[in-house]
């Protein structure tokens, strides 16, 4: 019994010791749970909170850098309305716009939200996006407009024959900085992988980067222009320049046949244009000059020794500094560079400056009164490229009209006749279409220029990856491509072998009259001097495909046929001849495969009398169908 009584007693002690313990521990649990509960509560609340912060931040962002953007295009026109006031207002409002983003995006909360897993590239973005966006507010506007309120339209235009240097020498450092500030923005957004954002974030990335590399190519092209335009037109000392005044009317694949050659000289920003030849003055190089042997097995060795056939080649650098050596020749003076414009982008000029007239009396009495004693825009490119030839019989005399037109319309240039603002705009839109081109004997410079369609090359930095060119010479010997009418169209085929293929179509028309024969001048059909029937104009096309491709095939009207190859600058070029009759049409196909680039094609061509856009048509896009 009382053994069984301790029993009993030690059970019921274990018993209620066991009770109470746990009771504790469920007390102890209810307490860990309250905590967890609290502590989950509060990180709910932190979460919930951060979150509404975060959402007010993006607001933030988001609004300022849209109000931002819209002030853009106020500042553009307020700086092209030469508007001082306006300018400055539009950049100090958007300084405070971006400075106002730029602040949200480096708020704490949102740094730490950028080292989340995934979700954090979209606050890391968004960040760099504002951040980018004060950099070129303080680094790009500011000196933009500083640069604005000394170097405007009326600063350069010429003030008692001289264009004052300074303001242009004072702006090139602040369009440089201006432009670098771009540039790194750009290098900085441009390194962010847009697919692995959010659509809200990836969309206004995309569109900040196409605005910034538009704003970066126009401030690089006016940074370098500050930085070589005053040493080029003779702030440390004159330069000369020479001049090629290219006829369209006779094509060469640069443009035309140099009609009239000239020394340019630039002295402190003074312009003068001194004494003129015709191309043929300069006479026959003998010896032959060396020229690239790739070019002179594609275009013959009359390369180095003509002056009328330097621009068989369509690369300028090859043609001015071969322009440059036959100059120096004959006259036993070196140029510091070349200069090439064609009637077309004179007749740019002239809708800036205004007409010109003819003061020289005896060139008005060479046309017997029968051409315009006052040249405008409009009448220019007809008078010198058609009517001259049929109202004044000698070549001699055409030569020096088209010299006298070409030495009224500088002095008027250099004089600051007409609207500054329309002049550049002119010059810009001639060099953009390939009408006028420039070289320079400087290293430095010419690989500045190179970075420019203005360069006129065939290969470097300034020519597309997948770019082809089509360019013309004239075999008639004569001034028949005035009455020419044509058009370059790139067709995209379906990719052979896993590389692209891409056909050049050129279809030419000889539009002169019926009876062109007798109808025309003498000097206008060549008269079958060089075996081409008067009337009928012969033209070597030539065609260039992208580096690394294949010319592969040839068609005239459907037909295929033999075409010369060869190789410039491991770009590949076939050429065929091509003879029409008046009213006679032709069609040329050119086919390019193995081609490697993957990238938008783009087309460089002859610039002809026609405007640019009536030649060049829309590529075709290829339509293919996808492979099962």
């Amino acid at each position: 019994m009382n053994v069984g009584l301790e029993d009993n007693g030690d059970a019921s002690s274990g018993t209620i010791r066991r009770t109470r313990t746990g009771a504790t521990s469920r007390r102890k649990r209810n307490r860990r749970l309250l905590m967890v509960a609290a502590w989950t509560i509060a990180v709910i609340g932190l979460l919930g909170a951060a979150t509404v912060w975060l959402s007010f931040k993006a607001t933030i962002i988001s609004a300022e850098l849209k109000s931002a953007s819209q002030l853009l295009s106020p500042l553009r026109a307020s700086m092209l309305r030469n508007d001082v006031t306006g300018a400055t207002l539009a950049v100090d409002e958007l300084k405070l716009h971006t400075a106002k983003a730029h602040a949200a995006a480096t708020d704490p909360i949102w740094t730490i939200a950028g080292s989340l897993p995934w979700l954090g590239r979209n606050f890391q973005a968004a960040s760099e996006v504002a951040a980018s966006a004060d950099d070129i507010a303080g680094l790009a506007a500011v000196p933009l407009v500083d640069t604005f309120q000394s170097l405007n339209w009326a600063s350069l235009a010429p003030k008692d024959g001289r264009v004052d240097l300074l303001p242009l020498t004072r702006a090139a450092p602040k369009l440089s900085v201006a432009s670098h500030a771009v540039t790194q923005s750009l290098g900085r957004l441009n390194a962010i992988n847009a697919d692995e954002l959010l659509p809200p974030v990836a969309t206004p990335l995309l569109e900040v980067r196409n605005q910034l590399a538009s704003l970066g190519d126009g401030l690089e092209t006016a940074a370098d222009a500050a930085a070589v335009a005053p040493g080029m037109m003779g702030a440390d000392g004159p330069r000369r320049y020479l001049l090629l005044i290219q006829n369209n009317a006779e094509a060469r694949a640069s443009g035309g046949i140099p009609g009239a050659v000239a020394v340019l000289t630039l002295d402190r920003g003074k312009l003068s244009l001194g004494e003129q030849k015709s191309a043929a003055d300069i006479g026959v190089m003998s010896p032959t000059l060396a020229v690239n042997a790739e070019q002179q097995q594609i275009y013959s060795p009359r390369l180095g020794k003509y002056m009328q056939d330097v621009n068989l080649t369509p690369d300028f650098p090859t043609a001015a500094s071969t322009a440059q050596a036959m100059w120096e020749r004959k006259t036993g003076q070196r140029v510091d560079g070349v200069v090439s414009i064609d009637p077309i982008a004179l007749g740019y000029v002239l809708d800036a400056t205004g007409a010109v007239k003819i003061r020289n009396p005896e060139l008005v009495a060479s046309a017997g009164g029968r051409l315009p004693t006052e040249l405008t825009g409009n009448n220019v490119v007809p008078t010198l490229l058609s009517d001259v030839y049929a109202k004044i019989e000698q070549p001699k005399l055409q030569d020096a009209y088209f010299a006298g037109v070409a030495q009224e319309i500088f002095a008027a240039l250099s004089s600051g006749r007409g609207d500054a603002k329309n002049l550049v705009a002119g010059i810009v839109h001639g060099a953009a279409e390939g009408r006028v081109l420039l070289w320079s004997d400087s290293d430095n410079e010419q690989t500045m220029f190179a970075k420019y369609p203005l360069s006129g090359s065939i290969a470097g930095p300034s020519v597309s990856p997948a770019q082809f060119g089509v360019y013309f010479n004239d075999g008639t010997g004569a001034k028949m491509d005035y009455h020419v009418k044509r058009t370059v169209q790139l067709i995209e085929e379906c990719p052979a072998g896993g590389y692209s293929e891409v056909k050049v179509r050129i279809t030419s028309t000889n539009a002169a009259p019926k009876d062109a024969a007798i109808s025309l001048p003498e000097y206008v059909t060549g008269g079958g001097a060089f075996g081409v029937p008067a009337g009928s104009v012969q033209t070597n096309i030539i065609a260039y495909g992208p580096v690394q491709s294949n010319v592969e095939t040839a068609f005239v009207e459907g037909k295929k046929t033999g075409f010369a190859s060869h190789q410039h600058g491991d770009r590949p070029v076939g050429s065929v001849t091509v003879r029409l009759a008046p009213g006679q049409s032709s069609t040329v196909d050119f086919t390019f495969g193995k081609i490697v680039q993957h990238t938008e094609p783009k087309l460089s061509v002859t610039p002809t009398v026609q405007a640019l856009t009536d030649v060049v048509l829309d590529t075709i896009p290829a339509k293919c169908v996808p492979a099962s």
